[in-house]
């Protein structure tokens, strides 16, 4: 590497400054440190105690650098506190993942935590590419050793790493694709960020499918069934094009919308056909929870709920569905929202827009219903909770268990145990308002010739009444802010979720406007209207 070790005596000490270093930094160091590397620990027997400090922060940081750069695996790992995972991780950098040239310079220390840059090439199949990055590093006192060491974690050899992940470079295991919407205009995660991990995802299932040749890549290898995350191109593949059913229009709108709300998710779909328009999510741990969240979904759970009480026969519409200020089952109280006005001669329909929980909780108790009954009709009518949804890459389908003493009731008002996510109740708005279930989807079944999953749907008449419902709830009551200002049929059914250990409700909503439908959630968002009606709203209104 050409710079060598500079050292220069301070105090009749070495002092050693690496920039570029070589192993000479491990053999002074050691000689400061005595035995074994240790970092800035003391010659004494007697193991040191407390915070490391400001020299052997800086002792340990540059030896761990110096041995790194040097390609020194093992070496270097001795200056962790966890050799095992260290070495592993720091051979693969020089080995699988073809990493040389390696130049760290370290930047000013922040207390026991340095900062430093990395410099290095890339090589592979005759193609090399440079590579630069930066990375953070913390000193602590071993527990054991007493020695100063460097806090192990992968995010230290790369930011991006996790626990279990591994640094490769090679022929990319799938070739690249194009993704395009359902116009033919390209969908990058440059344009749609929150798609990136959705484009990983496409790539990995259905890059031997679209016609493409294989790039080489360095790339990180996740320890799940995540796919590979490409972080450095060497030679370019020749992509394949792929079609999604998504609308690039809806998906700006959406990526967008969830801007403005922390760790929330928005899906748009096409009633008529289940096609998937947008996705996104606005999350730091990119899991896309539009798909594959698993959480309560508050009050929009009381479309499926009405949906049962009505094809059970226990009421209709027009119905009585009184309002009162409790409920009691099997011994747990249940109450309505603050400031909620009881209603002893409610309908179905008052009681669904004011989303007055009191009365579907005393309609559940009417017969036939039973603790099953709400399972069958999320199964058997809106196609949730079986675990055969196929569309096109992973998702979650809902579940809506059979329950007995107060998560039967909880369950009824999208608490107990209850588990949608945006993509699950976009789907029950989208069978609510055509009374079909089509199963959602974001590749054609044709691509692969995958089957999708099927439901007996709903009767004209029970659809009809949830559409008017929903109509009502936009217009009349308790969506009636968020949705204001869109025309066209619109409907709309808000939900709040008490999550335990969390100070704020998690916001849902779900509504159509025409042939679009979209849900939304935001965690500890508040009332549905708060933060997830904007973001349906907004989607909804480019859904034209």
């Amino acid at each position: 590497m050409g710079k060598g070790v500079k050292v220069a005596v301070v105090g009749g000490v070495f002092a050693v400054m690496v920039g570029g270093a070589g192993y000479g930094a491990y053999n002074i160091v050691s000689a400061i440190g005595g035995g074994g590397g240790g970092g800035g620990s003391s010659a004494a027997d007697t193991p040191r105690s407390g915070p490391p400090d400001e020299d052997e922060v800086r002792e340990t940081t540059e030896a761990f650098l110096g041995a790194w750069e040097k390609g020194r695996a093992t070496q270097a790992a001795s200056y962790t506190n966890n050799a095992q995972d260290a070495g592993a991780l720091l051979a693969a950098y020089g080995e699988e993942a073809r990493i040389g040239r390696v130049d760290i310079t370290p930047g000013t220390p922040r207390g026991a935590t340095v900062p430093f840059t990395v410099k290095a090439t890339v090589s592979a199949d005759g193609a090399s590419k440079p590579l630069r990055y930066t990375s953070t590093l913390t000193v602590v006192r071993g527990q054991t050793t007493g020695r100063a060491l460097v806090d192990w974690e992968p995010s230290v050899v790369h930011p991006d790493l996790k626990d279990g992940d591994t640094l490769v470079t090679g022929e990319s295991a799938q070739p690249p694709i194009e993704a395009v919407d359902r116009d033919g205009t390209v969908l990058t995660r440059e344009k749609y960020p929150s798609l990136g991990p959705v484009l990983d995802t496409l790539r990995q299932k259905y890059g031997d499918k679209a016609g493409g040749s294989p790039a080489v890549e360095l790339s990180i290898r996740h320890a799940t069934d995540e796919a590979d995350t490409p972080l450095l191109t060497l030679a370019e593949g020749e992509p394949g094009k792929l079609r999604t059913t998504l609308s690039a229009g809806v998906q700006a709108a959406a990526e967008k919308a969830v801007k403005d709300f922390p760790e929330s998710s928005v899906v748009a779909l096409k009633p008529s056909t289940g096609e998937v328009l947008a996705v996104a999510n606005n999350r730091g741990d990119g899991f896309n929870a539009a798909f594959q969240g698993q959480v309560a979904p508050g009050s929009t759970m009381k479309i499926i709920t009405a949906a049962m009480l009505i094809d059970n026969g226990v009421t209709s519409m027009n119905g009585p569905a009184p309002c009162t200020d409790t409920a009691v089952w099997k011994s747990q109280t249940f109450k309505n929202l603050t400031g909620m006005e009881p209603n002893e001669g409610a309908t179905l329909a008052n009681s669904f827009l004011r989303s007055c929980n009191t009365a579907f909780i005393k309609l559940i108790d009417e017969e036939p219903v039973d603790d099953a009954s709400l399972t069958r009709e999320a199964q058997e009518r809106f196609g949730l909770g079986r675990d055969d949804w196929k569309t096109g890459i992973a998702s979650f389908d809902g579940s809506v268990p059979a329950s007995g003493g107060p998560d039967r009731a909880a369950n009824a008002i999208g608490q107990g145990q209850v588990q949608m996510n945006p993509l699950n109740m976009a789907s029950v708005t989208a069978t609510a308002v055509t009374g079909a279930f089509r199963q959602p989807y974001l590749v054609s079944p044709e691509l692969d010739g995958r089957q999708l999953a099927e439901a007996k749907g709903l009767s004209s008449e029970t659809s009809a009444q949830l559409k008017e419902m929903m109509r009502l709830t936009a217009t009349q009551g308790t969506a009636q802010k968020a949705m204001s200002g869109l025309g066209g049929d619109i409907g709309a059914k808000t939900g709040s979720a008490e999550v335990d250990g969390n100070a704020t409700s998690d916001s849902w909503f779900t509504g159509f406007r025409n042939d679009v439908a979209a849900a939304a959630m935001a965690q500890q968002g508040g009332h549905g209207g708060d933060a997830a009606g904007p973001i349906v709203a907004a989607v909804l209104r480019a859904g034209g």
